[in-house]
């Protein structure tokens, strides 16, 4: 008889796994064996991590170092290309004005007021060569100058004993060489003293109508930051975009160019903020952004002060520029 009070033990149940047997367990212990478990542990371990449907997989965040991060694509020669003519269509309608800024009537007085404008502004030529042409208005007047006073007269313009020197040279051969005209070829012109490439292409492009490209000190920097090229010698710059533009466009591109590069583009403080055709442009950025900042930095008509023409085209949108100091306006 079982004593009162004590719960009679319930049986333990089974195990659903049956025992080992002795050919399982000498299995497991097999080297064989031992290989395919230490092959299968990486894969239950990944299973387990996994998400359990492709809605969690859409859900893990997936890090991606920055150092493994997968660098820009660089930009094909057929898309800058593309976007070197947008941006010349671009300025086209922001300055449907643009010309050279320098004042002349005829082939002579262009040529040598370009010569003049090395290492100074239009404007200081523009306020310099109405003296100048008044007293010498030909080749042959020029050219039959004495030095010194054809210096005091371009004296402002800066290095004028050169500059006295170059004009005065090219006044002789233009009256020894060309019967006292102007050539309208890049061949002749490069031979006259101080005229090289850049002011060649202004007098033809301006004076004759051949289509030629100015590469100043504003056309090379603004080809370089909108990567046209990475060059800094102004006949590969010439060569290099003269292949991604059809010569029709050859002169206005460099006045739009330079146009920019006076107004808005600055050397030191582009106004970045305020560019027209900032959305084409790789060195956005390097200038100020903030617009009101940036409007206070545009120049001339841009930030509404006179121009460097005393006598500007009739479409030119922005005030003339002053004659030098004790020159009566209009005096020439």
């Amino acid at each position: 008889m079982k004593a009162a009070g004590k719960p009679a033990k319930r049986p333990a149940k089974r195990s659903s796994t049956k025992p080992a047997t002795k050919t399982t367990v000498k299995a497991a212990k097999s080297p064989a064996a031992q290989k395919t478990a230490a092959k299968a542990a990486p894969r239950a371990a990944t299973a387990k991590a996994a998400p359990k449907s492709a809605a969690a997989a859409k859900a893990a965040p997936t890090a991606t170092p920055a150092s493994r991060a997968k660098p820009a694509k660089p930009e094909s020669r057929l898309a800058m290309v593309r976007r070197a003519r947008k941006i010349n269509r671009e300025l086209a309608d922001v300055f449907p004005y643009a010309h050279p800024e320098l004042d002349f009537r005829n082939p002579f007085e262009l040529l040598v007021a370009t010569v003049l404008s090395a290492q100074t502004t239009d404007l200081r030529v523009n306020q310099t060569t109405p003296a100048l042409f008044a007293k010498y208005p030909t080749p042959e007047d020029l050219a039959a100058a004495v030095p010194e006073e054809v210096e005091e007269l371009i004296r402002p313009t800066g290095f004028f004993r050169a500059k006295t020197k170059s004009i005065m040279g090219l006044a002789a051969a233009l009256r020894d060489d060309f019967g006292g005209e102007v050539p309208g070829r890049l061949d002749d012109l490069v031979k006259l003293p101080g005229v090289g490439r850049k002011t060649a292409f202004v007098v033809l492009g301006n004076a004759y109508g051949v289509p030629g490209i100015t590469v100043d000190t504003h056309f090379m920097r603004l080809a370089r930051r909108w990567k046209w090229t990475e060059s800094d010698d102004p006949v590969k710059i010439e060569a290099e975009v003269a292949e991604i533009f059809p010569k029709s466009e050859w002169t206005m591109l460099s006045h739009r160019v330079i146009f920019h590069g006076r107004r808005i583009c600055h050397a030191r403080k582009p106004a970045c903020g305020a560019c027209p055709i900032a959305p084409l442009c790789p060195a956005y950025g390097e200038g100020e952004t903030d617009p009101e900042k940036a409007a206070k930095l545009l120049k001339y008509e841009k930030g509404g002060f006179p121009g460097q023409r005393l006598n500007p085209p009739p479409d030119y949108p922005g005030r003339p520029a002053a004659p030098a100091p004790g020159v009566a306006p209009g005096a020439e």
